[in-house]
Order: C-alpha cells, then structure tokens, then sequence
C-alpha cells in the first residue's frame, strides 16, 4: 500500500475510562503531516526490520522463524502510553519513534490501522487490543481513555490470584480473535500478573493469482544444514513484479486486488539467508523495493508450508534497548501510582499457512506487567529475606527445646 493511503489528516483525542471516571476536556486537534505519517511507518519497519535480525540470530537452529512487528508494535505502544521518565525514553528509542510526540505516535497508529483494515474488501484483516488489569487496581483515566480511543483497546478487570480463570479468560480472547489459528498465548503465569495487554493480528488474503492445485508435485528442496527433502511446490506461470541483484532475486505475490503482497526473497546460489538478514535494514528495504518491475510469463515455483512459532522477547526487546521497563526501576507511574509496575514478560505466538488458495496468518503479542509488591492481590505473602529468629517449642507444655537468630543462612559450620 503507499504511504499517502496511511496518512491520517485530522484526528482528534477525546476522553474514556477503563473505570467509571469524571469527563476530562477535549484536547485541540492534532495536525498530522505527510511526513509524520511516512516517519512512523519508517520507524515501525526499522524496529520490525532488526527485531526480526535479532530474533532468527537468538532462534533455534535449522528451525522456521515468523514475528510480526506491527503486533508487537501495537501492543509495546500500548504500555508506552503509561510510561514516564527513562523508561519512556528508552522505549522511544527501541521502537524508533523518538522524534515524534506521544499524541503524534497515538494518532498515526489509529490511522494506520483503520487504513490497513480498509485497504482491500477482498483480504480480510483484523486487529484486536485489550488489556486486563487486577480487579481493584486504580489505573490511571488518562491511561485507559488513550488506549481505549486510539487502539480499541477492551479494558477489562480480572483476579489473577485465580489464575486458572484468568488464563482461561486471556486465551479465550486470543483464541477468538485469531479465528482459533492460535487457541492460546499462555500456559501459566510464573509470577502473579498485575496487568496484561494484548494484541491479536488476524490476516486471510486469496492469491490475486491462484495456483492449480493439480500442478503441485513433490519435488526436492534443500534444507539449511545442506540435506535434501520431497517437498510438495506448487506452480504457475504469470505475470509478477521482480527483482534481482547480487545477493537475491526475488518476487512480490499479490492478494486481492493486489494491495497485500507476499514478498518472496530467494537467496543467490553463492549466498544464504544470513547473508541476506545481514543486509536487512530499513534503507536496504526500501531501496530493494524500487527495484521490482513488472515480469511476464514467470514461472513460479514454491513449496506449501504451514507452522506456529513462538517466543519469549525479553532478551531481544533489552538488546534493542529496552531496559529499565524491565527491571524493578521501570517507571510505569502513568499506568498506575498505587504500585511500581515493570514487564515481566513479553510474548508472540504466530501462526501461517501458505497454500495454492492463499496465506492464513495469525499473530498475538501479549505483555505481562507485575510489581515487586502484593498490591491488590488478596493473597498473604510471607517473605523471609532479611535477618530472622527461630525456635523449636513443644506443644502441649510450650517448651523452647531451641531457639536462634539468622544473620547470614550459608554461614559456614
């Protein structure tokens, strides 16, 4: 899609709450340019661009790899909203939108988003957001009004000292909104949660140019550690936009009316995939990109495929520069005052299946926020990590048969 079809010329920020809230003023219109839009769609692709890199250099060998930045974009932008102080900073740095303004990044993301869904009748494309907090957490209004308006986010309450509900919950909303491609996001909680923000991407597009199923045969593919394996190719002749150059050719397979695409990059016979993501970066995909014209009588030939992948992207995301949001210092003071919040855990589950019909795919990003402190949890903690008495008495008579105090638990005997 161009960039201009993304562009949002007038929006206007209005107030919601999560809870029932007083009314706050309508802020002034907010003028987004040309050139603001055209900077987060930049930013989003950088940031997706080396989260991918990063992602395939940290996933398992000889293993399929699938991440989809705009939901981890969506869901990050999410949290961003409540973050204050270095944490904001750092996050703005990471998702490389810190020349633009919290309401600039809000905006454009709306705009983004209903341009995307409104692209193409023939392709369905859907975008979810929610977020479940601790049943008696006061969260900040400024917080639930800006996600509820620019992301549509659902904001519901819920116990997570039950967490077997809950998760039933969370998954059930994930599950739905994924057409059950991904029937859950989470097993567990490891820690209690205080807060947990999600977005479900759901994309089914019909080729623009279908293959024949009767033309599919099992031919031989190379796998990366350099064995071979019957694999069923699909195959058509058509015309397609193309490109080459030193490193790879590549193709750009339409859906609909032709305003999704799958991009289809084969490396050279000289060259691997690492080579390739090597070389992956922002400018290089945009420079890549002009360089497709139109090919006519092509023949195509390439394998059906269909799989999950998951990841935890707490490593990833700190190496991009994301630290202090998950770390006991992160300041999340815009998401709550009662408590210090921080990110426990970040997680994307994807799911693809390319076939001669079309591509099915579907991804959820979930972001789980907890607190060093008990907070609204009901449940009693007792935490012995300070200097401490003991003693061992008798019941019945309440004789002290010993008694002592721990100073330091691996003294030495």
């Amino acid at each position: 899609m161009k960039n201009s079809n993304l562009i949002a010329i007038i929006l206007f920020v209005f107030s919601v709450s999560c809870k029932d809230s007083e009314p706050t003023p309508t802020p002034k219109p907010v003028i987004i340019t040309a050139e603001k839009s055209a900077a987060l769609i930049q930013a989003n692709n950088t940031f997706g661009l080396e989260l991918f890199s990063r992602t395939v250099a940290t996933a398992k060998p000889n293993t399929n790899t699938s991440v989809s930045p705009l939901s981890l974009s969506l869901a990050l932008a999410m949290v961003y909203n409540g973050a204050t102080g270095e944490t904001k900073t750092e996050m703005e740095n990471a998702m490389k939108v810190s020349g633009l303004s919290p309401d600039e990044i809000n905006l454009m993301h709306k705009s983004l988003v209903d341009s995307l869904k409104a692209s193409d009748s023939e392709v369905v494309l859907e975008i979810a957001n929610a977020i479940y907090c601790q049943k008696g957490l006061n969260v900040e209004p400024d917080f639930v009004t800006t996600n509820q308006k620019f992301y549509n986010a659902e904001v519901n309450s819920l116990n997570f000292s039950s967490p077997q509900d809950a998760l039933k919950v969370i998954n059930a909303w994930v599950s739905q909104k994924t057409h059950s491609k991904i029937p859950k996001i989470l097993e567990e909680f490891e820690e209690v949660p205080i807060m947990v923000l999600l977005n479900a991407v759901y994309f089914n597009g019909v080729w623009k140019s279908k293959f024949d199923s009767k033309q599919t045969h099992n031919l031989w593919f190379n796998l990366s550690n350099d064995s071979w394996k019957e694999t069923p190719m699909m195959t058509q002749t058509t015309s397609l936009e193309y490109a080459s150059n030193d490193q790879f050719s590549a193709i750009n397979l339409p859906y609909g009316k032709g305003n999704f695409q799958m991009t289809v990059i084969l490396p050279n016979l000289n060259r691997t995939t690492k080579d390739v993501i090597a070389q992956l970066t922002n400018e290089n995909w945009i420079s890549w990109q002009k360089t497709f014209a139109p090919k006519n009588q092509l023949i195509v030939t390439m394998p059906r495929f269909k799989f999950s992948w998951d990841m935890t992207l707490n490593e990833v995301l700190q190496h991009m520069g994301i630290k202090k949001a998950f770390s006991a210092s992160a300041d999340f003071s815009g998401i709550s005052k009662d408590m210090s919040l921080y990110i426990s855990e970040v997680i994307q589950k994807t799911y693809i299946d390319v076939n001669e019909n079309g591509t099915e795919a579907a991804a959820v990003t979930a972001i789980i926020m907890t607190t060093g402190e008990s907070g609204p949890d009901p449940r009693p903690y007792f935490t012995v990590n300070r200097p401490f008495l003991f003693a061992i008495t008798e019941k019945t008579t309440g004789a002290i048969l010993f008694i002592g105090e721990i100073t330091n638990p691996e003294y030495p005997i």
